[in-house]
């Protein structure tokens, strides 16, 4: 095994630095390790796979700061209990690294922690940046320009460069004999040894720097007097709807926006393109009036007299400002709403849009006629009381600026994300039901336990805590109390006065200690409609039953706040069915796809944007699979649910785009399980009232299942041209494609969409429907629809579903499938059936999924695509096949059974014909997800399996005739695959080389056995 592992080193070396054609094993060859968010990766993670694959650890890096270590805690946590050593060795040099980051290392019992103190005797100036990994007898290493800070390990401009190397190798030895020389020098001291010096001087020399920061800060704010604001881009595309909206006399419009994400500064950019003379802004609480003001005058400058109208600024000459700035309570008095005509105002802004319902707010909704419109702003406008805010605005939602998007442009607060199983006792999960357990002393001293390990950012804990229950809170405050935190239990109970002196005793720093509050704890009263931008942990000790929720408690950690630079969200996660919302809520991908859900856990710090982290234990990583494998996903119940939500936000039937723009659930989900949209609508809704005959619901039902997804262009283009223009030559269609898409004609192009779009190319036992409603016929070189379909084109309603189909398909493919991967049909990493790949490869008919056997060649396009089934389980007889990776470029397939090194199709794969046979190569991983019961009288029917496109593939020639079992069953059992066999016959091994590296999160993703743990 050594010997195959120098073998690849030497071969990684001659790709790197002597020929990129030599081809060799990616891991084992010098690479860059860099922030990219487009190829998904960050230096952190990077960092994180190689910690789970050493057998120990050495970091030398001068700088360890606070944020940074953070997003590593879970993993060393996990180390931790593996009983993998490591050693880190860091620097006082320019009093950088923060005591309290190496009080969060010194927790772990298995690391050794030293700090190289340069002020010592013969000390010099301390600068690597250096991480070393021991597996065996091999050193993965890295070194470069990250540093162990939040910024260099997810978003900076970093070059790290990463070598292989046996532990007899020159390179390693010198920088092991390096690392080891430092940390055995008398300037290298123990954490500690020297830690409360080492502090005293940090915190000096922090007072400096803040003073520094002080009038750095004044100096930029007078500069900034100066500057002209910019929006930013979900600012400025909230800018344009509000300006179509506005042109279109509409007269309400909504602004949704998490907390913290410059919705103010949105509403002020939005307002001034429309020009108003006066308008009238109203807040819930006098604080935030002073506030909004400031930020007003910051976009529109002196040109506007502005003011403030509340209980404490009340004077008549502030009624005839241009903007006033007003609360609810003194607005909605009789004698101030009087002193006001209807018409006084081009805008009134409500900055609490979801509060509006409230008697106060309504009385000045009926009141005033805005000029222009009413403009609600909220971040949470679905309500727990049934008022319907989106109702209220008529549904005129302006913006949406989602969590994903905030998060990529910095706008928010980075979060390290921990989801952690809940307590055990007596072998069993703690669960809601159970409430002695819920707030049992074990329980308690575990939470706090976890807290206090991954701790918070700034000089003391704001925390909140989400109980399930009222009680619970009240019982669970308690005894935290006992134990030595400060918590209160805040309810629906409470008044809103108790409630912010719970909150400034929380947040303010200028509290008596002996006032203080460590956490708030409640159930759903900070879900909504509260501003509190000093938290920086929040602990989840509830299941997640909403996306939605669950988006609304973290975000009351996410505001930016001074003093703070994440938060920490612990999630502490029990045997529960809906755990599955957990990555759907994360990620804010709203497919509910099982595969999409899966992936997420498994790699979610490469996939969430910016500097936040995202982190499961084994544990909680089973919980949550096996909630993912449960879940009922295309039950209608759950279908008719998520459509109900989308039509009460939007107050009407959705259209086919609506689920997209408003991240609803996927519309296919439902085209999947009733056969269009169409055919969902007419059973569900009550108030769809279309009706088609049998021949035109056919043609919805094709186009809704075949085309629609957007996995090629062709058939959309040339329906979207016959339908617009009745008729088109092939060779015009084909420049059109050229020009519009950049895509190339080929001999078999033709036919194949004239065969996909005409039924031929269906086979099967549903090619019944495809062949007698063919969309298109050819004359004379000449392509125009088919009598029948021209025929149902003559109703208008028809034509305009089917045009509304055609537009939502395009649509698909730019957003999912357009970027082409090396001029070949698919889109890299983007998934794929059996019968898209058999379309897109431009062969003549479909195969039947049941004759693929793993791989197919066409003599007539000279392709053949190879599917893989990853980790496969419970697998019957000659469909059985244990293809594995040896690395990210390297794969070993194997042939059919029953096959050797002789036969015809190992000779085409392993091209030793040198026929030059593309090969594309689709790999899933096994999990049947696509089960589904339409109702009790149906046999259960499955929808295709889709397969991750990971790129074209050559055989290196290398083949290995072998016996194989006939009958495997693969379980995960203590992190391997264990295969049960039987009888035994001939099959081939044929060694395959990819023309592009498998992407390092999706190859982890797909490669990764998911174990049994519980």
């Amino acid at each position: 095994m050594f010997e195959e592992q120098i073998e690849r080193i030497r071969k990684g070396i001659e790709t790197a630095f002597i020929s990129k054609h030599e081809v060799s094993d990616i891991m084992y060859q010098p690479q860059l390790v860099l922030n990219n968010p487009t190829e998904k990766s960050k230096v952190i993670a990077t960092l994180q796979r190689e910690l789970y694959r050493c057998d120990s650890f050495k970091f030398s890096v001068a700088f360890i700061t606070d944020s940074g270590i953070e997003g590593l805690l879970g993993t060393l946590k996990d180390l931790e209990q593996k009983g993998i050593k490591g050693q880190i060795l860091t620097s006082d040099y320019l009093c950088f690294t923060e005591p309290k980051a190496l009080a969060k290392i010194a927790q772990l019992s298995n690391i050794d922690l030293k700090i190289y103190r340069t002020q010592s005797d013969g000390a010099e100036g301390f600068h690597t940046k250096g991480y070393i990994f021991s597996d065996e007898e091999v050193y993965h290493i890295i070194i470069g320009s990250a540093n162990l800070t939040q910024y260099a390990l997810s978003v900076n401009k970093e070059w790290n460069t990463k070598v292989v190397t046996t532990t007899e190798g020159a390179y390693a030895q010198t920088i092991v004999g390096e690392f080891d020389e430092m940390w055995n020098s008398p300037a290298s001291q123990w954490y500690k040894d020297c830690i409360d010096d080492y502090t005293k001087i940090y915190e000096a020399k922090k007072k400096q720097l803040q003073f520094q920061k002080q009038q750095t800060a004044i100096q930029n704010a007078l500069i900034a007097q100066g500057a002209t604001l910019k929006p930013n881009t979900m600012q400025v595309a909230f800018m344009d709807s509000l300006y179509n909206l506005f042109k279109a006399d509409k007269k309400k419009a909504l602004l949704i926006s998490a907390t913290g994400t410059g919705k103010t500064y949105a509403s002020a950019f939005g307002i001034q393109r429309l020009r108003p003379k006066r308008i009238l802004f109203i807040v819930h609480r006098e604080q935030i009036l002073k506030q909004a003001m400031d930020t007003y005058k910051k976009v529109f400058g002196n040109n506007r007299n502005m003011g403030i109208l509340s209980g404490n600024s009340n004077n008549a000459t502030v009624k005839n400002c241009d903007f006033i700035f007003a609360t609810i309570q003194t607005i909605s008095k009789d004698t101030t709403l009087n002193s006001f005509s209807k018409k006084a105002f081009d805008v009134v802004i409500f900055d609490e849009a979801h509060r509006t319902g409230g008697a106060t707010y309504q009385k000045v909704m009926n009141y005033f006629k805005p000029n222009f419109l009413y403009l609600g702003m909220t971040a949470t406008p679905e309500r727990s009381d049934n008022f319907n805010v989106y109702e209220l605005f008529d549904y005129n939602i302006a913006y949406e600026i989602r969590l994903q998007h905030v998060l990529e442009d910095r706008l928010l607060c980075p979060f390290h994300y921990f989801g952690s199983a809940d307590l055990k006792i007596d072998d069993e999960s703690v669960k809601i039901q159970d409430f002695s357990r819920l707030v049992s002393n074990d329980r308690v001293e575990y939470v706090m336990d976890y807290a206090k390990y991954y701790g918070h950012s700034g000089d003391r804990i704001k925390g909140l805590i989400f109980c399930s229950t009222v009680k619970e809170a009240e019982k669970l405050s308690e005894a935290f109390n006992k134990k030595g935190w400060r918590t209160l239990a805040l309810s629906g109970a409470n008044t809103q006065q108790e409630r912010e002196d719970a909150i400034k005793r929380l947040c303010d720093d200028t509290v008596p200690e002996s006032e203080r509050l460590d956490y708030i704890l409640t159930v759903d009263i900070f879900n909504e409609g509260v501003d509190i931008p000093d938290i920086n942990q929040v602990i989840m000790l509830r299941p997640t039953e909403s996306p939605i929720i669950f988006v609304q408690q973290l975000g009351r950690g996410l505001r930016k706040a001074n003093n703070k630079e994440y938060v920490v969200v612990l999630d502490f996660i029990g045997n529960y069915n809906n755990n599955f919302m957990i990555p759907v809520a994360l990620s804010g991908d709203r497919t509910y796809n099982k595969d999409n859900m899966r992936r997420y856990v498994s790699e979610g710090t490469s996939e969430i944007p910016g500097c936040s982290t995202i982190h499961f234990d084994a544990v909680t990583k089973d919980r949550i699979y096996k909630a993912i494998d449960k879940a009922k996903l295309n039950a209608v119940k759950f279908l008719k649910d998520e459509y109900i939500k989308l039509k009460n936000k939007l107050g009407k039937i959705p259209a086919l785009e609506d689920f997209d723009k408003f991240g609803a659930i996927d519309v296919f989900m439902i085209i999947n399980y009733s056969g269009s949209y169409h055919e969902f609508l007419k059973k569900y809704e009550p108030e769809y009232t279309v009706a088609f005959n049998a021949d035109e619901e056919a043609f919805i039902k094709i186009l809704s299942q075949k085309y629609m997804p957007g996995k090629r262009i062709h058939e959309l283009l040339l329906l979207e041209t016959i339908v617009n223009s009745d008729a088109i030559k092939w060779s015009d269609f084909v420049n059109k494609l050229e020009t519009m898409y950049n895509l190339e004609n080929s001999k078999s192009l033709h036919d194949s969409v004239f065969n996909v779009l005409s039924g031929d190319f269906y086979t099967g036992f549903a090619v019944k429907l495809y062949k007698d409603h063919p969309f298109i016929i050819e004359n004379n070189g000449v392509i125009e629809k088919s009598p029948i379909f021209a025929k149902a084109m003559d109703k208008e309603e028809f034509a305009n579903v089917i045009e509304k189909h055609i537009e939502y398909g395009i649509h698909n493919y730019k957003k999912k499938y357009g970027k082409l991967f090396k001029k070949r049909p698919f889109q890299l990493y983007a998934k794929y059936t059996y019968e898209d790949v058999c379309r897109l490869l431009e062969w003549p008919e479909k195969i039947v999924e049941k004759n693929m056997g793993g791989y197919v060649y066409n003599v007539l396009t000279n392709t053949m695509p190879v599917f893989i089934n990853y980790v496969k389980e419970n697998i019957s007889h000659s469909l059985a096949y244990e293809d594995r990776f040896v690395h990210r470029s390297h794969l070993i397939g194997l042939s059919r059974v029953n096959r050797t090194e002789s036969s015809q199709e190992v000779i085409r794969l392993a091209n030793k014909n040198e026929d030059n046979i593309i090969i594309a190569l689709f790999v899933r991983k096994n999990k049947d997800d696509n089960k589904s019961k339409k109702s009790k009288k149906s046999k259960k029917s499955k929808q295709s399996k889709e397969f991750y496109y990971l790129g074209t593939m050559q055989s290196n020639g290398e083949t290995k005739a072998i016996k194989r079992p006939t009958n495997n069953t693969v379980k995960a059992e203590k992190g391997k695959a264990k295969v049960q066999s039987n009888k035994l016959v001939n099959a081939v091994e044929i060694h395959y080389i990819l023309d592009q590296p498998v992407r390092e999160d999706i190859y982890d993703y797909i490669t990764t056995v998911d174990i049994d743990v519980e």
